[in-house]
């Protein structure tokens, strides 16, 4: 975690803050190796302290080593660890804290019986931007969630059958994830037969898959908190013109977009070749989301690739790419992989098995 802390460390710096608090739980586990659900860590340029309650106290100490773990009693700790380290510009994380929260600490900074004069300073992007670069310790953990997601969507491809539920088919993937050694799945899994494959998010329900739908399967194994994204689309029967047609499209813009993404590219300029290929096939206007979005301990995470995006694309960053078409009443298609920019060009991680 040393690495990590002193990435900190360097932000307060370039920040001109004094310190910085860590309240998201992803990035509290990202900087200190805490898994608890209720904390704080709070890094100085020389001291860095982890703060929770009395129930995780002495796993805290144990998971996380290089902070010094204090109990939380109170609200008024920020006033009081600022008063015994002099600090009077706090770096936060805005797009963390509730307003609730956010509204008690000044408010205990305001009503503190000792003179303290403290500023608070959002950085949550800031923060967020240091995790979208992998080390090599994360690569593992993230290739393992793959390569369970991937297995499980290779064992379940030849049971789908016509009289299946969404559901049924959603169970059967947990279940065989779980036994691959998934610790739990990184999101709810998305399985959409028929038009409920238009539907990106759907909700897997009772829904009967029938003989001649497409069918949308979007799930992720979570390993060691790191998650996996994996889409692949399938047509229940025999594919017919139509559906071969439109896989085709998405199929290329996926490729093309894979092949084309280099370091320094600008998250926009790389969800405009998937888009654009979309577009003048004439279906620009049925596929309304982002190209793709970084993946790590959070299975929507910096960067961003969408079209109003302006995050730089750096080599050892972690992503997906996943072009779709959209049609309501026929159903819908997407195809989603996970790369790691490496060696000046995508290198792609998931490998399940796509429509010939």
């Amino acid at each position: 975690m040393s690495r990590r802390i002193q990435q900190l460390r360097e932000l307060i710096s370039t920040k001109n803050l004094d310190s910085v608090i860590i309240s998201g739980p992803s990035n509290r586990r990202f900087f200190s190796g805490f898994t608890g659900s209720a904390g704080y860590l709070l890094v100085t340029l020389s001291k860095s302290l982890l703060l929770t309650d009395f129930r995780y106290v002495n796993q805290a100490k144990k998971q996380s080593p290089e902070f010094e773990v204090r109990q939380l009693v109170g609200n008024n700790w920020i006033p009081n660890i600022a008063e015994e380290y002099d600090l009077c510009e706090i770096g936060f994380e805005d797009q963390e804290m509730t307003v609730s929260t956010y509204n008690t600490i000044q408010k205990t900074i305001c009503d503190y019986p000792k003179n303290v004069s403290i500023a608070l300073h959002e950085i949550s992007k800031s923060v967020d931007q240091l995790r979208s670069v992998k080390d090599p310790d994360e690569m593992e953990l993230l290739k393992r969630a793959i390569a369970i997601t991937d297995q499980a969507y290779e064992e379940i491809k030849p049971r789908i059958k016509p009289g299946m539920t969404e559901k049924g088919i959603a169970w059967d993937l947990e279940m065989i994830m779980r036994n691959l050694g998934a610790e739990a799945m990184a999101f709810d899994i998305i399985v959409g037969s028929g038009p409920n494959s238009a539907l990106p998010h759907h909700r897997a329900d009772d829904t009967i898959v029938q003989d001649g739908h497409p069918l949308v399967i979007d799930m992720g194994a979570r390993y060691e908190g790191y998650c996996a994204d994996l889409t692949r689309t399938l047509m229940v029967g025999e594919p017919d013109d139509r559906f071969q047609t439109i896989y085709e499209i998405v199929l290329r813009a996926q490729t093309e977009a894979k092949k084309q993404a280099r370091p320094g590219m600008i998250g926009s300029d790389l969800d405009k070749i998937a888009r654009e290929i979309i577009s003048e096939a004439g279906y620009g206007d049925f596929f309304g989301h982002s190209l793709g979005h970084g993946v790590g301990l959070n299975v929507h995470e910096s960067p961003n690739i969408g079209p109003n995006s302006k995050d730089i694309l750096k080599e050892g960053m972690v992503f997906t790419i996943e072009p779709g078409i959209y049609l309501p009443v026929w159903g819908g298609i997407r195809i989603e992989d996970i790369v790691v920019m490496e060696n000046g060009s995508t290198s792609v991680i998931s490998q399940a098995s796509k429509l010939d």
